[in-house]
């Protein structure tokens, strides 16, 4: 699930006349626990800004004031302004907003992230790319398959036999097939682990995004999940006989309301919401500002739904979301079931969550929690969203064992 805050912007284009200041700057926003990385890239005839951390790159800027060793620009869309002065080989200066002051010094160059769990060639498995239909929609993804001559000992086939496969949903927000975020590439990751664990899976590119076919302006959590529905009639008309379902926060949902309809043999939640989506952006909301030091209570981000449902009325997905209680969905859920959280998500709140899935499971389920998590399932130290870029970590390696072993040991 992408969290809707606040980007901080810097708006700088940039004049010809500025030679001292061309290039890639970048530093960090320092708010208390809340940290925030900016790159800001100067040319001659325009300027942009990254800020990794939030996914967002490329932003076009506008100025006030830029010379050879200073600049001062504002950002009234969210009542900002930076100042700074060349000093030596860096900008030291000042970003406000709403008043509040924080330092903010940059340097030249990149910021480089390691992301050392992505995984590299070669592979000891097989991959294909391929194509699946949902009505006049095309989606595009990834099949990976456990290589015969590297079949997994704990489960020994017969001729014929297939391994079980896990589809991939991903969270609210279009991503790629794997999930990318902050050159984070989590179920590559994961599908990785589990083909050299003998688990064949399939990932795709959501509609309206990457080499998938569709519009996804008008749809809702309902249209994605059709989208999984099919990627689970593709696999089994590729003959998997086992297939599941892997799903990430509003991919936990889809999982649940699949499941609900006995179409995946199994499913795996990743931070799935078990409390009405309302209820989960009240908690959002409450968790990141208490991080950022700021003291509302409870009640007070409640009071702000009626001006959020104001401002996201044109948001057909965001308005189903806010309604939409999965509590019957969870109650219909008859098939084995691996329900994961993390102790540190900000994002749906793993104590109260699990508690509510629990409640509401008519059967037996795994339920398990795991501190220093936070939503994207990496090792933290706050769990604010602002660390996701940071952290290099990937996927937490002891998650991803206990799904691979959840699995094998159910295929028994």
């Amino acid at each position: 699930m992408k969290l809707l805050t606040a980007l901080f912007i810097l708006l700088l284009p940039l004049t010809a006349h500025a030679q001292g200041l061309q290039g890639t700057w970048q530093g960090t926003l320092n708010a208390g626990a809340m940290k925030l990385a900016l790159v800001l890239h100067i040319a001659a005839d325009k300027c942009t800004l990254d800020s990794p951390d939030q996914g967002a790159k490329g932003i076009e800027c506008q100025t006030v004031f830029l010379s050879d060793d200073s600049v001062n620009v504002t950002v009234a869309s969210i009542a900002a302004s930076y100042t700074g002065k060349l000093v030596g080989d860096e900008l030291h200066g000042t970003f406000k907003q709403m008043g509040y002051p924080l330092k903010l010094n940059l340097k030249r160059g990149e910021i480089k992230r390691n992301r050392p769990q992505t995984p590299q060639p070669p592979f000891p498995y097989q991959t294909e790319e391929v194509t699946f239909t949902n009505g006049d929609i095309t989606l595009a993804g990834t099949l990976t398959t456990p290589s015969p001559d590297n079949p997994s000992p704990s489960l020994p086939k017969g001729e014929g036999e297939t391994p079980p496969l896990v589809v991939m949903v991903s969270g609210s927000g279009l991503q790629n097939r794997d999930e990318e975020m902050f050159e984070h590439r989590p179920f590559a990751v994961l599908a990785d682990r589990l083909a050299r664990q003998g688990i064949a899976s399939l990932r795709y590119d959501d509609r309206g995004f990457g080499l998938s076919s569709g519009d996804a302006t008008k749809a809702t959590t309902p249209d994605f999940a059709a989208d999984a529905a099919a990627a689970i009639t593709f696999a089994r008309e590729r003959g998997y006989k086992r297939v599941g379902i892997i799903g990430h926060s509003e991919g936990g949902s889809i999982a649940f309301m699949l499941a609900a309809q006995g179409k995946p043999d199994f499913i795996v939640t990743l931070a799935a919401p078990g409390l009405r989506g309302d209820s989960i952006i009240v908690r959002q909301n409450y968790d990141i500002a208490r991080l950022a030091g700021q003291p509302v209570s409870y009640e007070q981000c409640e009071a702000l739904l009626p001006t959020i449902r104001q401002q996201m009325a044109g948001n057909p997905w965001y308005m189903w979301f806010l309604d939409y209680d999965p509590a019957d969905d969870i109650a219909a859920t008859g098939c084995p079931a691996l329900i994961l959280g993390g102790e540190k998500d900000m994002q749906v709140n793993a104590e109260r969550n699990l508690a509510t899935i629990r409640l509401h499971l008519k059967q037996s389920a795994e339920i398990k929690s795991y501190p220093d998590l936070n939503h994207l399932f990496q090792h933290c130290t706050t769990g604010s969203p602002t660390e996701y870029g940071q952290i290099e970590e990937t996927f937490a390696e002891e998650v991803m064992t206990d799904i691979a072993e959840w699995i094998l040991q159910s295929e028994k």
